[in-house]
């Protein structure tokens, strides 16, 4: 451990587990055996790191130069074995981010300068590339792949062996090679205690995005028109016009 590390109480430093000098773990963190946590680092409170896990060494992308960028893990997640979590870069912010309660499952990678929100689960293999944004509560199947500078909506369904292009709309079902858009995830909404006026709001939404052959400007002037009082709807508006990438449909 290096002798400017800081240590919160009741960590737990497993053997063969090395920390950096610019590190700091939050109270009740717990390092496994074999793992690599360097570089300017905080780990929240609470976060169970397995074996063979590495967070906050130098990013891959090329035009790193070693900048004194960062890496924050949120409280209480479980990072499982061999996942790859790279600090961030000049240019994307200087800053790799993710939020509390995740579940980031084996040999997951998340690249420099992602932000990654409440909630998230990352499934076995699943990879973001540089710069890529995931909001709170979405769930990234397993060995899918995201490309840089994509964004993941809340709630989102990445399904297995996908690769994601484009934005992947909040609160969908979005699966394939290229992702296609299969509508909304009413598994999931259900699941989440949506009440049915919020299901039965986005499911008509995703009608008009994806079903009643309009194009994305006149089916968001349907949705404004026939749909009220919806935060869900409302949030997959914003999502869909602030998208730079363009959507997953």
């Amino acid at each position: 451990m290096g002798p400017g590390a800081q240590l919160g109480h009741d960590c737990y430093i497993g053997p063969y587990s090395i920390v950096g000098d610019e590190v700091t773990l939050g109270d009740g963190v717990r390092l496994e055996a074999h793992c690599v946590i360097d570089g300017r680092t905080t780990i929240g409170e609470g976060t169970h790191i397995f074996p063979f896990v590495s967070i906050g060494l130098a990013s891959q992308d090329l035009k790193y130069k070693g900048e004194p960028s960062e890496t924050c893990v949120g409280r209480r997640n479980r990072i499982r074995e061999f996942v790859t979590i790279h600090r961030g870069t000049a240019g994307g912010g200087m800053l790799t981010q993710t939020g509390d309660d995740c579940l980031i499952m084996a040999q997951a990678h998340i690249a420099h300068d992602c932000i990654v929100g409440d909630g998230v689960i990352m499934a076995n293999g699943a990879t973001l590339a540089g710069h890529v944004k995931i909001d709170d509560q979405a769930n990234i199947g397993a060995y899918s792949g995201v490309h840089q500078f994509c964004r993941i909506g809340r709630e989102a369904y990445v399904g297995g062996y996908s690769v994601v292009v484009k934005d992947a709309l909040p609160y969908a079902l979005s699966v394939g090679n290229h992702a296609r858009c299969y509508g909304l995830n009413k598994v999931g909404m259900k699941r989440r205690g949506y009440s049915q006026e919020a299901i039965d709001a986005l499911h008509h939404a995703f009608h008009l995005l994806l079903s009643a052959k309009l194009n994305t400007t006149q089916a968001l002037e349907r949705i404004r028109t026939e749909i009220h009082d919806s935060p869900e709807v409302d949030e997959l508006i914003r999502f869909i016009e602030s998208s730079a990438r363009g959507v997953v449909k």
